[in-house]
């Protein structure tokens, strides 16, 4: 049976691939979370209602926060992390995986990909995401890897994508 449930689905840079790294407080990072809850506001008014969040450092996180405040307007919208593998962040540092913990405990659903870490487990966790979702969201600088892959394979599987391109100055 198909999935006929709309959802929306997030990939995007880590803390490490950002030009303002971890902080937060960066215009260019504060523009780029209020584009991020702009866009799930408007995936929201064409019908979806689920979210899905892979749960990553950096752009994954701030897609999270967006599409929490925007539950506070519309309670009956579902948000699911997307977990690689378990203990994803037990080696961050002490704050940012504080604030991992307590997004994921403000989720509806708990997705764990797989129990252990391995080479591919990020791309099984993108995979799932695009397989589950209807639109994907991108923060996207141009640079290759996991975010363009992810954005590859939606396009691949017809996905409608909304691009958010990462301010570089």
């Amino acid at each position: 049976m198909a999935n006929t449930r709309k959802a929306c689905c997030f990939t995007g840079h880590r803390e490490k691939k950002l030009p303002w790294g971890s902080d937060e407080q960066d215009a260019r990072c504060l523009r780029l979370k209020q584009t991020l809850y702009d866009a799930a506001e408007c995936v929201y008014a064409e019908g979806v209602r689920h979210y899905i969040c892979g749960m990553a450092s950096g752009c994954d996180l701030y897609f999270l926060e967006a599409v929490l405040k925007l539950r506070e307007k519309h309670p009956e919208i579902s948000v699911e992390a997307a977990i690689p593998y378990e203990g994803q962040a037990d080696r961050w540092r002490s704050a940012l995986r504080g604030k991992y913990l307590e997004l994921l405990r403000r989720c509806d659903y708990q997705t764990l990909v797989q129990q252990n870490y391995t080479r591919d487990c990020m791309m099984r966790r993108n995979r799932y995401m695009v397989d589950h979702a209807n639109v994907l969201i991108a923060a996207y600088s141009g640079e290759p890897g996991g975010t363009m892959n992810t954005m590859l394979y939606a396009m691949r599987r017809g996905l409608d994508i909304i691009e958010i391109p990462i301010e570089q100055a």
